[in-house]
């Protein structure tokens, strides 16, 4: 960056030119939308196989989930998805990877939102399995979005963001997930999801938890090794926090940031081993619905301490409660012991030519799985959203904000500065919705929930 007048260096592919070649299906990627790595030093990335949009959207390669090794840049594993793992309606564009007692022990998740399914790969087995459920499925009531001052309506977006809590003491992990068209948050045990033999017979073992609050769409979620996790709101430009030691439910649930300008659109929120929190913008609603500024900077990376974002806010539960204790749904168990090794070599730049699929895997890096500290009952059921701070808000700004202060020379703040609107959405799979440009300057909102204390900007790294 420092080598770049502008501060955008130009992005390397990964893990070279000729691996990114669209409809060379045994060596190449069409369409990647989110990536995972994790700590045995692997990148797993789903290939959807597709180009296009909408009415345009050719297939060119079946469904196909790619590991390389990050050390080496060479591809592990290349696996085709079963037929039976998809429908006709399939769209995938989530994964969430499982480590359990090793590195050959691991388990990836992918999230059908169009085909209303949860496909399972099993690494050491090299297999897949799908599970239904009407979790799966989107509200009805949720449909409707309003994102950078456009109102449109996704009313068939099905299961899409999951976050996995650290291992329990059981060895499994608990995983939160929700449909895009749904305010409401699920759960279900990796002990289910890695029995294939529960696959027609767990309807049970998902859990339902209350609902977020209104505008309160998301894609993206992560969760830390204490049990905080971050998450997307699209219809807010901001990102959120909710430690799981708490309820869930809106009053216990805050903001680590927010910006009605870069904002739009966080398409995906990570946490790194270092406790770097990692977001990506690109207003992708603005570029299907309506017409992105090219002379505009419409796709933004931040970075930002993971406690220095949540500190102040009702998700920093170390100051107020003392030691973590998290909640992750689920039976109660005793606390395990936490250890987690890794190498911190540095990544090798990418080479640049084609690397065929590597022999017998030897994990670059060591793994020893973090155990949560205490694991405790939630309260299920639904209980209305009471918050104040979701019914003062005024929904949509975004548009008459950004033009605002583009043509104004103002400088939006996400951290105690006024702020007004709402945020982002992912729609991969393109949609023909009738655009409306809604207006209004809202007026001033203060920054943080629960009246914390103004920050500066000064931490925030932004890249663009």
């Amino acid at each position: 960056m420092n080598q770049t007048p502008s501060g955008s260096p130009a992005l390397i592919p990964y893990p070279d030119w000729s691996s990114n070649v669209a409809g060379d299906c045994a060596n190449g990627l069409s369409t990647v939308y989110r990536i995972k790595a994790d700590k045995c030093g692997r990148l797993w990335a789903l290939d959807t196989g597709t180009v296009g949009i909408g009415n345009t959207t050719q297939q060119l390669c079946p469904y196909a989930l790619n590991i390389w090794d990050l050390k080496t840049n060479r591809r592990l594993r290349r696996y085709e998805l079963r037929a039976d793992d998809t429908n006709a309606n399939t769209f995938i564009a989530n994964i969430a990877i499982d480590m359990g007692r090793s590195c050959d022990d691991t388990y990836a998740y992918m999230s059908d939102e169009l085909g209303y399914g949860l496909i399972v790969y099993s690494f050491e087995q090299n297999k897949s399995w799908r599970f239904a459920h009407s979790f799966f499925f989107p509200d009805p009531l949720r449909g409707d979005f309003n994102v950078a001052g456009l109102n449109f309506q996704w009313g068939e977006e099905g299961i899409f963001g999951m976050s996995l809590t650290p291992l329990q003491a059981d060895g499994y992990r608990t995983m939160y997930f929700s449909p895009l068209a749904s305010h409401r948050e699920f759960t279900v045990s990796t002990r289910i999801l890695r029995d294939e033999s529960k696959v027609e017979e767990s309807f049970h073992d998902f859990q339902y938890l209350k609902e977020r609050g209104p505008n309160s769409h998301t894609t993206s979620r992560v969760m830390s090794e204490t049990g905080l996790q971050l998450f997307n709101l699209i219809d807010q430009n901001a990102v959120g926090c909710w430690h799981s030691s708490l309820p869930y439910s809106p009053e216990y649930h805050g903001l680590v940031d927010r910006d009605d300008v870069e904002l739009v659109f966080p398409a995906d929120v990570k946490i790194d081993e270092e406790e770097q929190v990692w977001v990506i913008s690109d207003r992708m609603p603005v570029f299907l619905i309506a017409d992105l500024d090219y002379s505009d900077v419409n796709f933004r990376i931040f970075s930002a301490p993971l406690a220095t974002l949540v500190a102040g806010t009702v998700c920093d539960v170390q100051q107020p409660f003392g030691a973590i204790q998290p909640k992750f749904g689920g039976e109660s168990v005793v606390s395990g012991d936490v250890s987690t090794t890794y190498n911190t070599d540095t990544t090798l730049v990418p080479t640049t030519y084609a690397q065929p699929l590597s022999g017998a895997y030897t994990p670059s890096l060591s793994y020893a799985p973090t155990v949560a500290p205490q694991v405790h009952k939630f309260t299920q059921g639904y209980d209305a959203p009471t918050s104040h701070m979701y019914s003062t808000q005024s929904y949509p700004t975004t548009a008459k904000a950004y033009a605002y202060n583009k043509y104004h020379g103002v400088e939006f703040h996400a951290h105690g500065a006024p702020h007004h609107g709402h945020g982002y959405h992912h729609g991969p799979h393109g949609h023909d919705e009738q655009q409306q440009e809604q207006g209004g300057y809202s007026g001033h909102r203060g920054g943080y929930w629960n009246g914390a204390h103004k920050k500066q900007d000064s931490w925030k790294q932004f890249f663009y």
